[in-house]
This record gives structure tokens, C-alpha cells and sequence, in this order.
């Protein structure tokens, strides 16, 4: 038997099962959902209570498995409990003599409107001449990007470098474009955008490109250059572009000297990365928003940037030391094992989870759920997304319609081969359960499965959590 076949005989399976009386489905197992999932995945699975965390349901519960983007409940639980609520990331205009520096704390969300008010306060003063700018991120140290992040994506935002110097996200946007009728294909960005493209790629068919085994290849240097190969189907509309910063420091440079000539402002020195002089003043200061909405936004919308720089944030704090992956890690393990919750064999190496190295338990992600759910004074457990209501949940397919909808509450995590959630979900009978999923090496057959047939994972989740909701689920 196939693959495949066998794969369509469980799917048949579990949607008659779905169809049966809830007398005759009582006892749903957990052995009947597994099999829909493609040969050679692995499944880890946590059920428990949420006063107790008491399992129900525990497979392979210490399998140490990629995170993906569920470790963003460990970065911000610890910063929550050890940041104060008055947190917020702070850049600072200063002036030494005739030398200006801004001093960058890695705020995630700072803008160039921002960076532009800040720069207004020099003509305001009279500073129409000024000697060095002085570019301060020393607050951070170390790489920027974590151990084990994919090569192939750190063009893309999603994969931005975690630096102090930072703006606009340290992401740039952009089209590009299939000319009809034609090979040639032309990228465009903003003007403003200290960032160049080029584009050596092909327009072709769709046939053409799955012949030619053919793809869109983006490659990027450290001068913020970027460079498109391969090929693009004709397409009536641009496809939108993500461009990651790869050197935000120059990025910054570049704007900083657009803004000041557009200021008026004169520099007879030059725009260098460096501490800041000693004896200087603050002219002025742009704070971001506060740590629960900082917090909110890297649950809700799964934002990297600004787990990392939480990451790195914690450990300068904790260590009083310059931050990196590596202290805000050992950080982040110290404040939690305060609390009680030992995370001595989790491997983590930053603290977004999008690193293909870090490795944790179902056991000890529903222990940091657990922790988030009996202190509902954190308020984390409101940031996490509602299935088919907001954030990452909204769209889910397995999760998006009654009866799940609006019923679960759980920060999901994707990788290669990793689909995962950690959270709760509210039961018919009014119960919260705790529930932890992590399913990696799934890798299926696309092209063998039908029009109008579910995605593996999808039905494996829709069958799942409508089990939890009915209390249908056994061991």
C-alpha cells in the first residue's frame, strides 16, 4: 500500500468519525488522528488541566523538538517578569561640543519619521554646522543573526538581523514586476530607500518554469545589494517584495544623511559607528510603545525583531553587560528557573524560535503555558491569538470555523517540517484545557493529493482540537 492510499483511507476514517453520533465517538484516540499525518512524522502531544497541568494526554512529551515560533511565549514570559512595566526601547538625540551622536537601544518599531523629529531638534537649536554624527548601538554585542537560522531566507523580513541600530524594522518593500509579452522582468523600490536591486531573472509561463525545474532566487551582500536570478511566472500583478536589511548601520547612515541635508543641517565631519563622547547632553528622546504592547504585537503577529531585541534587551539587564543571543538565553533560563521552571535541557539559541537549532519538550511548553495561565496578572494570556478571531490564528485553516473558532487560544509556530501550537482551549462544557502540539518532520506528498482534500496537518488539527472541544479525546 502506498503512501498516499493509505493516507486517503485515514482521512476517509476520521471524517466518518466526525460524521458518527457523539454517543458512537466517545472514545476517540489519539492513535486514530495520528495516522493522517504523512509516514515519517513525528507528533508530540500535551493535555492537561490548566489549575493542575496534570496530563491527560502526554506522547512523547520530553522529545526535545523545534519550537519554531512557540519559544516566543518563553522570551516573553521572561521579560515580562523581569523588565518593568514602565519598559520602553529609547533612542536619544545627544550633543558633545560640536559633535552630535544618536544612542540606539534596538528599538524594534522605530521609524524614519521618528529618526526625522528627532534630527529636527538640531536647526531648532541653532546647530546648522555640526562636526562628527556618532552612531551609538554598543548596548548590543555579538552576531545579529542566531546560530542555525536558514542561509536561504536572511534576504526576507521575517529573517531581519537583530541589531541596536535599527529602522524601519530593519525591512525595506518593494514589487517586482513581468513585463507581458516579454523575458525581462524590473524591480522597483522607494527612491528615499538607501538600498539597490537588480534583476537578471526570466519572465516565463508556469509550464516553462516547472520544466526548467525554475525558480525566483533572491541573493543579498553587505552593502545592501540585491540580486534577483532564475525565474518568475508572467504574473498580471507585481509580486510584493520584503527586503531585509542586511547592514543596518550603513542602512541608517545613508537615511541620517538624507535627513540632515533635507534639514539644512551641515556635516564637516563624518557620520561614523561609535560610542558616545563623554560629557554629553540630551537634546532630546523618542521612546517606543510600552512593554504590554511590545509583548502584544510579538505574540499576537509572531514579529521576530522584536523577540529577539527582548532577547538581547534581557540580557544586558540581567548580566549588565552588553546583550547578545547568548547571555539574553542564559538569562531568560535564570529569571524562569526563579519561578520554578527549569529549562536546563531546552535548547535555545535566540529568542524567536526561528533558529532550525533550538529544541524543547511539549512537558516543558505546557510548564510556561501553565505559568502564563495560573498569572493572569501578566497579561499574556490575553495576547495570545483566537483561532479564526486575530493574529496568527485568524486564518489557520483547521482552526478558523466553529467549532473551534473563537475556542482556542494558542501561540503557533511554523517551520520546515514543523507545524506546532501551545496554548488552551476552551471545552463545550466550560473547562480550560492545556494544550501543546508539535508536529515536525511532516513533509507530504502535495502533488498526490486531491483537489478539494485537505491539507495532512489541516485535518490532523480540525480532528484534534474538535475532539478536545467535545471531550472526545483519550490517550
Amino acid at each position: 500500500m502506498t503512501g498516499f492510499i493509505r493516507q486517503t483511507i485515514v482521512l476517509v476514517g476520521v471524517l466518518l468519525i466526525s460524521a458518527l453520533s457523539p454517543a458512537l465517538s466517545q472514545s476517540l484516540r489519539v492513535e486514530q488522528l495520528t495516522p493522517v499525518l504523512p509516514q515519517g512524522s513525528q507528533l508530540a502531544l500535551w493535555v492537561s488541566d490548566v489549575k493542575t497541568n496534570h496530563p491527560q494526554v502526554a506522547l512523547q512529551a520530553d522529545a526535545l523538538l523545534p519550537p519554531a515560533s512557540t519559544q516566543k511565549l518563553v522570551t516573553g514570559l521572561a521579560a515580562r517578569l523581569y523588565l518593568p512595566e514602565t519598559f520602553r526601547f529609547s533612542t536619544r538625540l545627544v550633543q558633545a561640543g560640536d559633535d552630535i551622536a544618536l544612542v540606539f537601544s534596538g528599538d524594534p518599531l522605530l521609524t524614519r519619521k521618528d529618526l526625522r523629529q528627532l534630527l529636527r531638534q538640531l536647526p531648532a537649536r541653532g546647530l546648522t554646522t555640526i562636526n562628527n554624527v556618532f552612531l551609538d548601538g554598543h548596548i548590543f554585542s555579538g552576531k545579529s543573526r542566531a546560530v542555525g537560522w536558514p542561509w536561504d531566507i536572511l534576504a526576507v523580513c521575517y529573517s531581519a538581523p537583530s541589531t541596536s541600530i535599527a529602522l524601519n524594522h530593519n525591512c525595506v518593500q518593494g514589487a517586482i514586476y513581468s513585463t507581458p509579452d516579454a523575458e525581462h522582468t524590473r524591480v522597483h523600490v522607494p527612491s528615499h530607500q538607501p538600498i539597490t536591486v537588480t534583476t537578471e531573472a526570466r519572465a516565463v509561463s508556469e509550464e516553462q518554469k516547472d520544466a526548467a525545474h525554475c525558480d525566483l532566487d533572491l541573493t543579498a551582500t553587505p552593502r545592501n545589494h540585491y540580486r534577483f536570478s532564475g525565474c518568475l511566472a508572467h504574473r498580471e500583478r507585481p509580486l510584493p517584495l520584503n527586503f531585509a536589511v542586511q547592514n543596518p548601520p550603513a542602512y541608517v547612515k545613508a537615511i541620517i544623511a538624507d535627513e540632515l541635508a533635507r534639514l539644512g543641517v551641515k556635516v564637516t565631519g563624518n557620520i561614523v559607528q561609535a560610542r558616545t563622547p563623554s560629557q554629553a547632553r540630551e537634546l532630546a528622546r523618542h521612546d517606543s510603545v510600552n512593554l504590554e504592547a511590545l509583548l502584544t504585537r510579538m505574540i499576537k503577529d509572531s514579529d521576530n525583531l522584536i523577540a529577539d531585541n527582548l532577547l538581547k534587551t534581557v540580557g544586558q539587564r540581567y548580566f549588565q553587560q552588553p546583550g547578545s543571543y547568548r547571555n539574553g538565553v542564559a538569562a531568560v533560563k535564570a529569571i524562569l528557573a526563579e519561578k520554578g521552571l527549569d529549562l536546563t535541557h531546552a535548547i535555545m539559541v535566540d529568542g524567536s524560535g526561528l533558529s532550525r537549532n533550538n529544541r524543547l519538550s511539549a512537558r516543558q511548553l505546557s510548564e510556561v503555558v501553565h505559568y502564563i495561565l495560573t498569572h493572569p496578572e501578566l497579561g499574556l494570556k490575553a495576547m495570545l491569538p483566537i483561532a479564526g478571531i486575530d493574529g496568527t490564528l485568524k486564518y489557520r485553516q483547521s482552526v478558523r470555523r466553529a467549532p473551534i473558532k473563537g475556542r482556542l487560544f494558542a501561540k503557533s509556530g511554523s517551520l520546515y517540517g514543523s507545524h506546532n501550537l501551545a496554548g488552551f482551549i476552551e471545552t463545550n462544557d466550560n473547562q480550560q484545557q492545556i494544550v501543546v502540539q508539535l508536529v515536525s518532520h511532516y513533509h507530504p506528498d502535495d502533488e498526490a493529493l486531491p483537489d478539494n482534500v485537505p491539507a495532512p496537518i489541516t485535518q490532523f488539527e480540525r480532528e484534534l482540537y474538535q475532539a478536545l472541544i467535545h471531550r472526545r479525546l483519550q490517550p
